[in-house]
């Protein structure tokens, strides 16, 4: 069997019906649309961590944040630990990753055997083996680089932000890479003959909200903040991470503000997919037939966007837990189709071995995609599940989200197809007592 090539295309935030191809009109995404059209399309995966770290540490392993031990911001996976990009250079594999992996460990690579990108080195310092606390106690604590999110909005315009340097570098790095390993014009030898593992994963959408000028004059009357919004009466659900409030349209946000966010939210994102398109068009010009690889477009997690008065992540609302995937291979499967099974991150790393006929590794929390792929429902569970800061965790089966959040919060159960908005609850609805049953079943079988 020939092992194929694959290409791993990742954002950070990407909410993700902020695309053509889910339907979004105002949105320009010609990349990503191209490859959702002669790719499959996952309507309803979602992401093991709604936050960055854990996420992507979740998809790197295979694993949930409580099965590889990164549940919360700032905790990375033990070095060593088996990783995809681990498993496929022990099998020969060229494993390179351009731009954003966010370890903040001590293991920098994770079984990556090159790195190119400007965030090579994102040690969080108390991951720091050796670490002499008395050498650090003499100096200030550095400051986070974080603002509240209402600053955020207000903050938000035309500029560039430093995640855009980051990104250009990492595709410049991508371009390089293929003129020096793929076509090697200087020593004209073929350097092409073992199979490719190629990472990028780029930094935007996320905030700073900071695009180019003609790219916000172009969004800017085009964007309408979500209507009739009204913060959902929870204590997790109804805040924002860092104001630790709603911010309501009208008293916290003007439309304006909220729509200048908007609109560079939307330029970000495709400012993303003229990279994306840069990064495909240097595997076509150095010779490179893209039906032959195995491509995945996905992102870390999504973005609230002023939705429920909210902004950023870190809640299991879909608009923050459920993320864009697309998945390309047409020398292995037909394009052009939906898929709206539950899916996951971590189901990434499975599929990967399932395509290259590489043993999967036990212990982890990984199902093969390729069923899926090819048309075969059948088996599928059609569970994903999602944790977040050690206690938090929703489990979506079919169309019914359920989370806890410890014994201090209330439990919560959307209903996707009565209420897509997600504003009602029907956790101590009478007629869900059943499935309210099974759920806390599982949620205790997950160590909840």
């Amino acid at each position: 069997m020939k092992r194929p090539n694959i290409l791993i295309l990742m954002s950070d935030e990407h909410r993700a019906d902020v695309a053509g191809y889910e339907g979004n009109t105002v949105v320009k995404t010609p990349t990503l649309d191209w490859l959702a059209e002669t790719g499959v399309q996952f309507r309803n995966a979602y992401t093991p961590s709604p936050i960055c770290v854990p996420a992507r540490q979740c998809m790197a392993s295979g694993q949930l944040p409580r099965t590889c031990g990164a549940e919360r911001y700032g905790q990375d996976l033990k070095s060593g630990h088996m990783t995809f990009a681990r498993l496929f250079s022990q099998y020969a594999y060229l494993s390179i990753a351009f731009g954003k992996l966010h370890h903040q460990g001590y293991d920098q690579m994770h079984g990556w055997r090159r790195r190119i990108g400007m965030d090579d080195m994102q040690m969080v310092e108390g991951n720091l083996e050796g670490r002499n606390e008395e050498a650090f106690a003499a100096f200030p604590k550095d400051p986070s680089r974080k603002w509240t999110d209402s600053k955020e909005v207000l903050r938000a315009g035309v500029g560039r932000s430093p995640y855009s340097d980051w990104d250009d570098y990492a595709t410049l790095g991508f371009e390089y890479f293929c003129r020096e390993s793929l076509v090697s014009p200087y020593y004209d030898k073929d350097l092409n003959a073992r199979p490719k593992l190629l990472y990028v994963g780029l930094n935007n959408p996320h905030y700073p909200y900071f695009t180019d000028e003609k790219k916000f004059e172009y969004y800017l009357p085009r964007v309408r903040p979500f209507e009739d919004q009204k913060p959902f009466d929870h204590p997790f659900l109804g805040n924002c991470p860092n104001d630790k409030k709603p911010l309501v349209m009208g008293k916290d946000l003007s439309e304006r503000e909220i729509r200048r966010a908007m609109a560079a939210y939307y330029g970000n994102i495709e400012s993303n997919d003229d990279r994306y398109r840069r990064i495909l068009d240097a595997l076509t010009l150095a010779g490179e037939n893209l039906d032959d690889w195995l491509i995945i477009y996905t992102s870390d997690h999504g973005e609230m966007l002023g939705e429920h008065c909210l902004w950023e992540k870190q809640k299991f609302f879909e608009a923050s837990v459920r993320v864009p995937l697309i998945v390309r291979w047409p020398a292995r499967f037909a394009g052009g189709r939906t898929v709206h099974e539950n899916a996951n991150l971590c189901d990434l790393f499975a599929t990967f071995c399932d395509a290259a006929g590489l043993p999967v590794p036990p212990g982890l929390d990984s199902r093969s995609l390729l069923p899926l792929l090819e048309g075969n429902t059948a088996s599928w569970d059609n569970e994903s599940v999602s944790q977040f800061g050690g206690k938090n965790i929703m489990i979506k089966r079919d169309n019914l989200k359920y989370h806890s959040y410890g014994n201090d919060m209330p439990e919560v159960l959307f209903d996707l197809v009565k209420n897509p908005g997600e504003t009602v609850n029907f956790a101590d609805d009478p007629g869900y007592a059943p499935v309210m049953k099974l759920f806390r079943a599982r949620r205790k079988e997950l160590g909840f």
